[in-house]
């Protein structure tokens, strides 16, 4: 029996535009001599549909495209939803999104298809991206026929040649690259679908506007990316000349607008009202003064949109500004830790452009905000996070649901490093006393719990990389809270 499977895009809440595609595919699978034909698991309506699947009028739209599917069903048998055991195969449904930790059920005994779509969808917090992995398995568990992934297209197998064909040998795709496939992926469908070509992004002399900006310029073309560098009096020579130079090297349009003043006169004007002004403010004066005053103004002026250029590492702790740097359309590394966005970096430098267009400068700097005299690059000072640790310590919280009682428990015997797949040695030279450590420890997950969760409510979509993202309904503003178990090992090395 010859059958056409579908690895298709699908649409999610358009059932019209997704049946007009479905009838296609028929149509073209019949012409092509085939007996059946099986599409993803919810090809009419898409999987993430928000209030829209509790809609009558809705639901009935979904029966009346079902309905006309089913009656263009002549002569071929179509397969949506239905039923996965046949006499001689079996069908694998795949609607899980794409995760770089996915795994699927490897028990086959049987000739069997397995099936996914592509495209995107959303939760409104979340962008989701779905690779397809549709694929045709042996008896003995073998692919013998694959769907290139986020690829849509029409495939054919004859059932009972199943078993007879070859083994493939699927080439192995590292981390890295894995991760540039999705986000150029996801970054590309999400302006497709809001309708915007244009994308202006601040750049810092940092890593992750760098990256940000490499990644940009492949999806939309360095034309339509504007790089704006915004320096107050604590920027220094060095970052900005690493901003133009990345911009040079991308060949975007870049633009130099100083904020000092600006800064300046919003301190006056409160000041002169009475209202005493921290250090700690004028910090955050001017990272809302770049992100809501200016990228917003350039991406209303241009018909574009500015970007949100947060790590995991930061959004975890609410290391950033409300409506500052915590602003933006996307957040399409929200979901890497700061070690991926370095890796990022290195493989668009070999793989994607083939010579540094980020500046090794940029990757080589210390990582810094900028926002006071105490984080001088050119002195070596930079961010409260250390990244080679706090990496792997935050990991452990969000993607492992550890808390500090595990933590401090391994601290304890001297295993942390190795639980947590840090480098060994970092915790005796990071923090040379239990005290340092656990003050260093408690800040963190308070930010964690605290803080931290107020700002990711308020923060852009991301885009989702791993199967533990943020804004996937696993968080709560419930406080911070310390376990008695922890409380007493805390006491205890206090105490030594």
């Amino acid at each position: 029996m010859k059958t056409a499977y579908v690895q298709m895009k699908v649409s999610a809440g358009h059932p019209d535009i997704n049946t007009k595609k479905i009838l296609h595919f028929i149509d073209e699978a019949r012409t092509q001599g085939a007996d059946m034909i099986i599409f993803p698991p919810e090809s009419i309506s898409g999987k993430f549909l928000g209030g829209a699947s509790l809609e009558k009028s809705f639901q009935r739209d979904r029966e009346l495209c079902k309905e006309k599917i089913i009656a263009a069903a002549k002569n071929i048998v179509v397969i949506l939803d239905g039923k996965n055991k046949f006499e001689s195969f079996d069908v694998k449904f795949l609607s899980e999104p794409f995760s770089l930790n996915k795994k699927f059920p490897d028990k086959i005994s049987r000739p069997t298809i397995q099936i996914g779509c592509v495209g995107i969808q959303n939760t409104g917090k979340t962008i989701y991206t779905f690779d397809g992995g549709s694929a045709v398995f042996n008896s003995r568990g073998e692919i013998v026929q694959y769907a290139e992934p986020f690829t849509e297209c029409l495939n054919f197998v004859e059932l009972e040649e199943i078993d007879k064909m070859p083994a493939l040998e699927i080439p192995e795709v590292e981390e890295t690259e894995k991760i540039y496939r999705v986000i150029h992926y996801g970054v590309k469908n999400f302006l497709e679908q809001i309708g915007m070509k244009k994308v202006v992004i601040g750049v810092s002399g940092g890593i992750d506007s760098a990256v940000a900006a490499a990644l940009y310029v492949q999806v939309v073309g360095a034309e339509n990316v504007y790089l704006v560098n915004m320096p107050s009096k604590f920027n220094s020579d060095t970052t900005k000349n690493l901003s133009e130079q990345l911009a040079k090297n991308l060949g975007c349009k870049y633009f130099v607008v100083p904020i000092q003043e600006s800064v300046n006169w919003t301190v006056k004007q409160l000041e002169e009202r009475g209202i005493e002004v921290s250090d700690f403010v004028k910090e955050n004066i001017q990272a809302r003064d770049r992100s809501s005053r200016i990228l917003a103004a350039i991406a209303a002026s241009i018909g574009g949109v500015f970007t949100c250029n947060a790590n995991k590492a930061e959004s975890t702790v609410g290391y950033a500004t409300l409506y500052g740097d915590e602003a933006g359309f996307l957040s399409a590394l929200a979901d890497l830790w700061k070690y991926q966005v370095y890796d990022l970096a290195r493989y668009m430098n070999e793989k994607i452009y083939g010579f540094e267009v980020i500046p090794q400068g940029i990757i080589d700097i210390v990582p810094s905000a900028e926002l006071s005299n105490a984080q001088n690059v050119d002195e070596g000072k930079g961010d409260p996070l250390r990244y080679p640790y706090h990496d792997y310590l935050l990991r452990a919280f969000v993607e492992e649901y550890l808390t500090p009682e595990e933590i401090l428990i391994w601290y304890a015997e001297g295993k942390l490093e190795e639980n947590i797949g840090c480098e060994i040695g970092l915790v005796e030279k990071y923090f040379p006393t239990a005290k340092d450590f656990i003050n260093d420890l408690e800040r963190w997950w308070k930010a964690y719990k605290g803080m931290g969760v107020a700002k990711r409510i308020q923060s852009p979509p991301l885009l989702v990389v791993t199967d533990k993202p943020f804004g996937a309904n696993t968080e709560s503003q419930n406080g911070v809270h310390f376990t008695k178990k922890y409380l007493e090992l805390k006491d205890k090395l206090l105490a030594r």
